[in-house]
């Protein structure tokens, strides 16, 4: 698979601007003095500020009207001061980085000439908002981000009147933007649309969707493509190659000249860079068009999304035109910052500065020796695939686009001819994956549970209901900590628990993880692995790889009280752990079995189910048997409609063979969203913490 780097799209020439209707609107102040000046040397850092930064100009900008009086110096001098600030706050937060940076320059443009609030700015997928939400009101409280109670990672509509639509997924804006526009035009409105969404974005189906009904609608709407040859990893695939065909058009527009544009010729280049990106390009066809002015969008670009003062001029012209408008701009992710532009991939997201130890601060401590690194179950996956396509050549792996953060890099390097990344399309990946599976090759599709969502109905018609061969492997399952609700996936169990022929596993830790993907890789039909964020407990994976016995559950351990024989009460306990929260509820079981002065279960067994589908209704069943009069599922998943309502069925349908009275409850999240914070904090305020499952099981025999 050939893929394009950022090094096959040339740089924006300045003030040469390829393909633009003449645009007859007046300038301001500001852009009137941007057309006689160009824009001073952007400030270039290589170091994330340890301190708060000196920001006298941006210290006075409260809201975008604060904007409005500066000149365009000034805007230069904020673009810097914002950029530095950036990389400060997320040296101190942690949170998304490169896409932040890469657009400091293009919202200092949108805020200066729309009047926000009134005007709607919506934002694609929200790894670029942070400049924005600085600009808005949440300078001071940045470093908050992704923290309890702090700001969100993403635009969130409750947060600010300028979040104009709440995001986290990808391709949205476009479409919500559009709907913005025509609600406006219903209510006689002139504020005006605008949607920045970048072109690994533009991947997704649900953008295209959105451009064809742009143009039947013949809306007022302001595209801003912000082109930066990256999603998280570098943009593939056709329509990238379309945008890089689009700089290699051999002539283009001077915006700037007045009455009719003028065509110019690109600017001599060097002959090894003509080469090579002749070389990357040399299978795309030279049209005289371009898909977005083929389908009915007014295109201009494209431009150089760093260049304020272009930036300025171009907008305050497409702003005014009227129907739906497309300005194409080239921006560089982690723009300003060197080790970020020379590496996006893993700068696209950081972790806080880590805060120096008393040993380091204390020359004379000896340094201590660190503990072995804990796998993340992200690893485990890519491990397996490794090994597993070692010997057997029909595996092949699939991505939307989280080739990087589904542990997938090493497997693409190892064998690339069965590796498909096919860019940010889920609903595609997942009927990819089937039409693959109805031929001699074994698909594994590796997806984040909450963009499986997207993909729900080719799950269920094109995989399941033809019940074919197709392997999930569910990355973050759960709760995800600091990303918060969007990225939660807290409802997979829920949504696949209700279709016919597919096998659900929830592994407990890394080994069982690993082999309950090769034993639902081994299995004949639909199945799906489900896994959370992050590392496990440490556990070491054992090789070669096993296949477990579908649906059966296994006993972990069984706690009796000493003084059961003498014990006035009969109550047996079993708690029915699905995935990592089984050792929660082994050490919630062992604090309940010391507790003093409680009349509670002389017996407990701790219950790692597995598998949520098919259940072991069986070893359910053998439970029962033995005397258990109490029935606890846990799971780090919504309470309804998850594994527990799996247990709760069976029993209900079933009832009538059991002797004693059961009691039966559940243990998950309850019917809410859950806000972002650290994992440890969302599972303390869901009470799947050790001390919120005691709690919950001590007051069930309080109860009694």
């Amino acid at each position: 698979m050939q893929q394009y780097s950022n090094s096959t799209k040339p740089k924006p020439a300045p003030s040469h601007q390829m393909d633009s209707p003449s645009i007859n609107s007046s300038a301001d102040a500001a852009t009137s003095e941007a057309v006689a000046n160009k824009p001073t040397a952007m400030r270039i850092f290589s170091e994330i500020p340890t301190s708060r930064p000196t920001t006298p100009l941006l210290d006075t900008i409260d809201s975008p009207a604060d904007l409005k009086p500066l000149s365009q110096e000034q805007l230069l001098t904020l673009a810097d001061e914002l950029r530095e600030y950036l990389l400060y706050s997320a040296g101190q937060s942690g949170g998304h980085f490169g896409a932040n940076l890469g657009v400091v320059e293009l919202t200092v443009a949108l805020h200066y000439l729309l009047d926000t609030p009134k005007d709607k700015l919506v934002w694609d997928v929200g790894h670029q908002a942070y400049a924005h939400k600085v600009l808005t009101g949440r300078r001071d409280r940045l470093s908050s981000i992704r923290s309890k109670q702090g700001l969100t990672a993403f635009p969130e509509r409750q947060e600010s009147e300028y979040d104009t639509f709440g995001v986290g997924h990808s391709s949205t804006s476009i479409s919500a933007g559009l709907g913005m526009s025509l609600a406006l035009r219903h209510l006689k409105s002139d504020a005006k649309v605008a949607c920045v969404i970048g072109d690994g974005a533009m991947t997704g189906g649900m953008a295209f969707e959105a451009l064809n009904d742009a143009v039947q609608q013949d809306a007022d709407l302001l595209v801003v493509l912000n082109d930066n040859d990256m999603s998280i990893s570098c943009s593939i695939g056709g329509f990238s190659r379309h945008l890089a065909m689009l700089w290699e058009s051999g002539y283009q527009v001077d915006i700037t000249a007045k009455g009719k544009p003028k065509l110019k010729h690109r600017p001599e280049m060097p002959l090894s860079e003509r080469r090579a990106r002749h070389s990357a390009l040399r299978d795309i066809p030279k049209v005289a068009d371009n898909l977005f002015r083929a389908i009915g969008f007014s295109y201009f670009g494209p431009f150089d999304g760093h260049d304020l003062p272009e930036l300025l001029r171009v907008l305050e012209r497409a702003k005014n035109v009227s129907g739906p408008v497309l300005v194409h701009v080239y921006t560089t992710k982690g723009k300003g910052f060197i080790p970020a532009e020379g590496d996006p991939v893993t700068y696209h997201a950081i972790s806080k500065l880590p805060q120096p130890s008393k040993a380091q601060q204390n020359e004379s401590i000896a340094a201590v020796k660190p503990l072995a690194a804990k796998k993340k179950y992200s690893q485990v996956f890519g491990e397996f695939l490794c090994d597993k396509a070692a010997v057997d050549n029909k595996l092949i792996a699939i991505t939307p686009a989280m080739e990087e953060g589904s542990g997938m890099t090493k497997f693409a390097q190892q064998y690339p001819e069965q590796f498909y990344d096919v860019a940010i399309a889920e609903q595609h990946a997942v009927t990819l994956a089937a039409g693959m599976a109805t031929l001699d090759v074994k698909p594994i599709v590796a997806i984040y549970s909450t963009f499986l969502q997207r993909g729900y109905d080719q799950l269920i018609h094109d995989v399941a209901l033809q019940n074919l061969d197709v392997t999930f492997g569910i990355d973050r399952a759960g709760l995800v900590g600091e990303d918060g609700a969007t990225h939660a996936g807290v409802f997979d169990l829920a949504y696949m628990r209700c279709i016919p022929n597919l096998v659900i596993a929830t592994p407990k830790d890394e080994n069982e993880c690993y082999h309950l993907l090769n034993t639902c890789y081994e299995y004949n039909g639909p199945t799906a692995v489900r896994y959370p964020r992050g590392t496990g407990p440490g556990a070491e994976i054992t090789k070669p790889a096993q296949s477990y016995a579908v649906g059966r559950a296994v006993i972990e351990a069984v706690y009796q009280a000493q003084d059961a024989a003498s014990s006035s009460n009969s109550y047996k306990l079993a708690l029915l752990a699905f995935g990592p929260i089984v050792a929660t509820a082994d050490a919630a079981a062992k604090a309940l079995m010391i507790e003093p002065n409680l009349e509670g279960p002389v017996e407990i067994s701790v219950v790692n189910m597995r598998w949520v589908k098919p259940l072991d209704t069986q070893l359910i069943d053998e439970l029962i048997a033995k005397g258990y009069t109490h029935i606890v599922t846990l799971e780090e998943h919504v309470v309804m409609g998850g594994a527990g309502s799996g247990v709760n069925e069976y029993l209900l349908n079933h009832a009538s063979g059991i002797k004693q009275k059961l009691n039966i409850k559940n243990i998950g999240i309850a019917d809410e969203f859950i806000a972002h914070g650290s994992h440890d904090e969302q599972l303390a305020d869901c009470g799947l913490d050790v001390a919120g499952v005691t709690s919950q099981l001590r007051s069930l025999f309080a109860a009694q």
